[in-house]
């Protein structure tokens, strides 16, 4: 037999071996406690974590202070980075739907999925942006509407083109680009976790660029900034989703919403998480994410029939064009007259997607064996957006058509915006019922995100397990309770733009882990394909 015909199963096995490593994060493992820990990842982030906790609690007022100039000088300097990468994580995400790469299995050729359909997109949603569609999608547009948030591109407030506009930037900030993000992080750890035997952590997708040394000092700081990004990132979800919940509290039963009530929303919430995490992502989180997908249902279509269904046929259609009309302009970070808008909104809300990404990429990774990569990434880019082109004409239409004829508070534009999902509902039939659906679903989302996100970050800290002792998520569970108390603490009457700064400061570091992401990533996909391609000419 001749060389030549040698050639293919010798380079078959070549292909197949680039991968193999004998190195297990789980060497480096200690176990005081019974616990199954990756030292070095989990002794530093625990570390940074304790020890910011404490500093804000002793002195609150140079946190807060601290956080605030951080994420300014973050805005300032690096938005052009933000916006730029935003728009080319948009890009690579089509091109993996176009190009051939598109039709490898997450798992094998062979591999079938461990979800249907309607559970897999529950969950994939339920993590993404629940808690922050519930609290942006009436307070956004309308702040725009109304010139309390600043206005898009300068257009000036109270105009038939400023309600086009404001929710054209809404779909902008909610639609194709963070879904982008976090598709790229999720198929990143899927496909080399399921498809290359590598450990489900985030320096797993930088074994093309790093080879054997991402086991090293590399991973461990790639690890360890995925941990930081995704507690500040949550904290800003549950923060937010406290300050929501207790502002409904206060709107239906006259309790009031002040720190104390949202701290003791984040103690409540965390308990349940943490029976959810004791019965496992079938018992608990899936089950929860099916039931908060349903009340999803009701309530929206509540407020579209409710609202005026002519009236939501008409936002819908405007929200899709005015999408369409000012994607590419409020992409475009040269020239901005719109400064306010686009550094205290846009900005925030790119770092927040980012600093969410290995959270929501991961999880999303753990329930999406067995799908293409192009069903991947249709169903994780498209369908969301399609969703939220919906919520957003439902619920941010109707508030923006109450600002426009004057009717209740959200004429005088967003003084408080966790009150403006309940002041848009006041002025609908059963108000108190539908505060109470969407209160109930706030804090469902609360526990889904908390849950989740605890499950990421444990399967980080422990070296890429998916079956480390459950006593660990409910450690971290803890933790980002704690965190976002400790943040609407600091924050006392700004508690939003400490939020918002915690997310942001974390945002910054991890976006240039998501841009060497993508070309790890298309190396591993081409590699595959080419594996694939020799494997069927062989027979």
């Amino acid at each position: 037999m001749s060389d030549n015909a040698q050639d293919p199963k010798r380079e078959i096995e070549e292909l197949e071996a680039r991968y193999e490593t004998d190195h297990e994060i789980g060497e480096q493992n200690i176990n005081p406690l019974g616990l199954d820990l990756h030292n070095p990842v989990f002794a530093v982030s625990a570390l940074l974590i304790l020890v910011f906790v404490i500093l804000s609690l002793l002195f609150p007022e140079q946190a807060d202070e601290g956080l605030g100039a951080t994420r300014a000088w973050i805005g300032e300097t690096f938005d052009w980075l933000f916006l730029s990468a935003g728009n080319l994580f948009v890009l690579f995400c089509l091109a993996l739907i176009l190009l051939p790469i598109g039709r490898i299995r997450i798992g094998g050729q062979d591999a079938k999925p461990d979800f249907g359909v309607l559970s897999w997109f529950s969950m994939l949603f339920a993590a993404g942006m629940g808690i922050g569609l519930m609290f942006w999608a009436v307070a956004e547009p309308v702040g725009y509407f109304t010139e309390w948030f600043g206005t898009p591109l300068g257009i000036e407030g109270g105009t038939e083109e400023s309600k086009h506009a404001a929710l054209g930037a809404t779909m902008y900030h909610w639609g194709l680009h963070p879904w982008a993000i976090y598709a790229v992080v999720g198929l990143a750890l899927a496909f080399f976790a399921y498809n290359k035997g590598l450990p489900l952590t985030i320096r797993s997708a930088f074994y093309p660029i790093f080879g054997e040394r991402i086991w090293g000092p590399v991973g461990h700081v790639i690890d360890t900034l995925a941990v930081l990004a995704t507690l500040f990132g949550l904290a800003t979800s549950l923060g937010l989703g406290a300050q929501q919940a207790a502002s409904g509290l206060e709107t239906v039963f006259g309790i009031d919403a002040g720190l104390n009530t949202q701290v003791a929303i984040i103690i409540g919430v965390t308990v349940v998480a943490l029976l959810s995490i004791m019965r496992g992502i079938h018992g608990g989180v899936r089950v929860l994410s099916n039931v908060n997908l349903t009340l999803a249902a009701i309530l929206l279509l509540f407020v579209a029939l409710f609202g005026g269904f002519i009236a939501f046929l008409s936002n819908t259609g405007m929200t899709l064009s005015a999408y369409a009309q000012y994607m590419w302009p409020l992409s475009n970070p040269v020239g901005r007259d719109d400064q306010t808008f686009y550094h205290e909104w846009t900005i925030f809300f790119w770092a927040w997607w980012i600093s969410w990404s290995p959270f929501v990429g991961m999880f999303i990774a753990r329930v999406s064996r067995g799908r293409t990569v192009r069903q991947f990434v249709t169903a994780v880019l498209l369908v969301p957006t399609a969703v939220t082109v919906i919520w957003m004409s439902a619920f941010g239409g109707t508030g923006l058509d109450q600002a426009r004829d004057g009717v209740g508070a959200l004429a005088d534009g967003i003084s408080d915006s966790s009150l403006a999902l309940f002041q848009m509902l006041e002025h609908l039939p059963l108000t108190t019922v539908t505060s109470l659906l969407a209160i109930t679903l706030v804090l469902v989302f609360f526990i889904t995100s908390s849950d989740s996100g605890s499950l990421v970050i444990d399967s980080i800290t422990s070296g890429g397990k998916t079956d480390a002792p459950q006593s660990q998520r409910l450690f971290w569970a803890t933790v980002e309770g704690v965190i976002a108390g400790v943040l609407l603490a600091v924050g006392g009457a700004a508690a939003l733009q400490a939020l918002q700064a915690g997310a942001v400061s974390t945002g910054l570091p991890f976006v240039i882990v998501l841009l060497f992401m993508c070309v790890s990533l298309m190396m591993g996909l081409f590699h595959e394909l080419k594996l694939i391609r020799l494997k069927e000419a062989a027979g």
